[in-house]
C-alpha cells in the first residue's frame, strides 16, 4: 500500500527516508516527492525546515556526488554536466570542483593505465581511440593531449 504524502509530517518523514539513503539536492528532492504524490507547498515547506535543521545541505551534496563520481573514474567535465543536469547552480559547482580534494591529472592517469594498460597509442587510430574514451569520461583535452603525448605534469 503506498503511502499518502498529504501532510507536512508525511511529506518530511518520506524526505528524510530518500536523505537517509545517500545525501540529494534540493531540486532532486523535489522531483521525488513530486512523484510520490506530495503537493508542492508542502514540499517547499518540509525542505526549507530540514535545511534549517541542516540536514539538506547542498555544498555536502555537491561533495559527497563529487567524490563518489570521482572515485568511479570521472573527471570534472562530465561531473560538471551531471550536477548541472541535477538543477544545481553553476557557480556552486564550479567553486565545490575547485575546492574537492581530487588530484585530476592522477584520476586521469589512472583512469588511462586501468583502461589502456598504461600503453601509449602506436597509430593515429589508436590515439583517437584513446582520447575518445578519455574524454568521454570527462577529461578536458588538453589534459588528454598531455598524457597521450607522454609527459602529463606539463
Amino acid at each position: 500500500m503506498p503511502v499518502v504524502l498529504d501532510s507536512p509530517a508525511a511529506v518530511r518523514r518520506a524526505a528524510m527516508d530518500l536523505l537517509a539513503q545517500r545525501e540529494h539536492g534540493r531540486v532532486e528532492l523535489t522531483r521525488k516527492l513530486r512523484q510520490r504524490g506530495a503537493p508542492s507547498e508542502l514540499i517547499d515547506s518540509a525542505l526549507d525546515r530540514l535545511a534549517e535543521e541542516g540536514l539538506l545541505c547542498e555544498s555536502r551534496y555537491l561533495e559527497s556526488f563529487i567524490a563518489s563520481r570521482a572515485r568511479g573514474g570521472y573527471g570534472p567535465q562530465r561531473i560538471r554536466e551531471e550536477l548541472a543536469q541535477r538543477g544545481l547552480p553553476r557557480g556552486d559547482i564550479d567553486q565545490a570542483l575547485r575546492e574537492a580534494d581530487v588530484d585530476w591529472s592522477e584520476q586521469l592517469r589512472d583512469v588511462w593505465c586501468r583502461k589502456f594498460s598504461g600503453r601509449l597509442p602506436q597509430d593515429a587510430r589508436e590515439r583517437a581511440q584513446q582520447g575518445r574514451f578519455l574524454a568521454y569520461r570527462g577529461y578536458s583535452m588538453e589534459m588528454i593531449g598531455r598524457l597521450l603525448r607522454g609527459n602529463p605534469d606539463d
